[in-house]
């Protein structure tokens, strides 16, 4: 018999699987339910686009000139795979025109063909949110709050808000000749990889995280020094929103964004808890000039993405993170055949009840051992003596049903099953 062929997933992926996923399920939950209740609504965009919606990213970055995964379709259409979150939310917003300000959340993959690290692979996960159509810088209050209070919601703590001014468009220009000519002198200082971005985009250089660049730059102009009284009084207002907000924070001349379409706030995310290379968890900007550059009318934007698996390593680092997913509250046990275990799963679920069961005949034994290892609360016992009494054993497996085993009516089981949580008797789920 020939070998069979033994997959792996690629390199640079992972596979998710229970307990594991019910992190990742918690996080969800969480950050949906923040977005939700700040008026942002869930979108989703396709996985991959025509290749000129990521190109507007910015030709000079790497994300496009090295890690885009791109291919020509059997259309002969150049398309590429989402490298981030926010072009294909912006395209939406494009084609589709809804009323402003239009806020929306995001869950999605990303794709980057760049060496794996740590939190970043191949294909990585991120959470966001977008607001488009408002220059009001109240909106950037908003949505770095929002990012703060999710971090929080998951147990974090160890972290520092990250934030800075890029201006309007006419400063960024003015503080970019001004930068370049100061790099000029300077170029054999930074690192090699980064020398041709003096010529090219200077901002890129202020921003690289290259040991020997970053020194380079230390004393750099800075990009507060070229802002107008109009961009200066944007920052303020952020500032304010965030004093109010309770939400302390850094100012960081360094933190820039080198495309051509971000304007006014910047900011970032830093957990103390990983490593210095891989710290930031969450980041966004203003981008007021994405929209025109994707084929719309002049749109004002703001958002962020946070990547879901290094946000989990910060979890992690901090012995904090989404709460363990809820258990099962049963699981049945039926040693007469099975017809009680299919019809008592299936109407205890109905009832709100979490219910799981044993199946192909197995013995009582074996399907205890699965009960065990379920989870569940209770065992849930059918046997001949209980068909003929017309009750179900309950029989606790955790603490909080204590440890005595009771036959209960089948009438009475949910009753039952939601008391023990709930001594006043009000349900255990919605």
């Amino acid at each position: 018999m020939a070998d069979r062929p033994s997959f792996r997933a690629p390199k640079g992926t992972q596979d998710v699987l229970a307990p594991e996923s019910a992190r990742w399920q918690e996080l969800l939950a969480t950050f949906a339910g923040l977005a939700t209740a700040s008026g942002y609504g869930l979108v989703q965009t396709p996985m991959f686009e025509d290749i000129g919606v990521f190109r507007r990213l910015g030709e000079g970055t790497d994300v496009v000139t090295k890690e885009m995964y791109d291919f020509q379709d059997k259309g002969d259409r150049h398309i590429a795979l989402r490298p981030e979150g926010t072009a294909s939310v912006v395209r939406a917003f494009v084609q589709h025109r809804p009323p402003t300000p239009w806020k929306a959340w995001y869950a999605t993959p990303c794709f980057r063909y760049e060496q794996p690290q740590s939190g970043r692979l191949r294909q990585h996960h991120q959470v966001g949110v977008e607001a488009l159509g408002s220059a009001d810088p109240d909106l950037d209050v908003e949505a770095i709050t929002l990012g703060h209070d999710y971090l929080r919601a998951l147990g974090l703590r160890r972290f520092t808000l990250v934030l800075n001014s890029m201006g309007t468009r006419a400063d960024r220009v003015a503080y970019t000749d001004v930068l370049r000519a100061w790099l000029a002198g300077r170029v054999d200082d930074l690192a090699e990889d980064d020398r041709p971005k003096v010529a090219a985009n200077p901002l890129r250089v202020l921003d690289s995280k290259r040991p020997a660049t970053r020194a380079a730059v230390a004393d750099a102009p800075r990009i507060t020094e070229s802002l107008s009284e109009e961009a200066r009084a944007h920052i303020e207002r952020v500032e304010d929103g965030l004093g109010a907000a309770g939400i302390d924070y850094i100012r960081d001349h360094r933190l820039v964004r080198g495309l051509d379409y971000y304007t006014h706030t910047t900011f970032e995310v830093q957990s103390d808890a990983l490593d210095a290379a891989q710290s930031t968890i969450l980041g966004g900007g203003r981008y007021d000039g994405l929209a025109e550059d994707l084929g719309g009318p002049p749109t004002p934007g703001i958002g962020f993405g946070s990547g879901i698996e290094r946000v989990l390593l910060a979890c992690a680092a901090e012995a904090a993170g989404p709460p363990a997913a809820a258990g099962l509250d049963a699981f049945v046990v039926d040693v007469t055949g099975g017809d009680h275990a299919r019809d008592l799963t299936r109407d205890l679920r109905r009832a709100g009840l979490r219910v799981d069961r044993a199946f192909d005949g197995r013995s009582m034994r074996a399907q205890m051992k699965a009960a065990d290892r379920s989870g569940a609360e209770v065992a849930l016992i059918v046997g001949e003596q209980e068909v003929a009494d017309g009750v179900v054993t309950i029989r606790p497996l955790r603490g909080e049903f204590g440890a005595e085993q009771r036959a209960v009516a089948r009438a009475d089981l949910v009753a039952a099953l939601r008391t023990p949580r709930h001594p006043q008797g009000s349900p255990s789920h919605a």
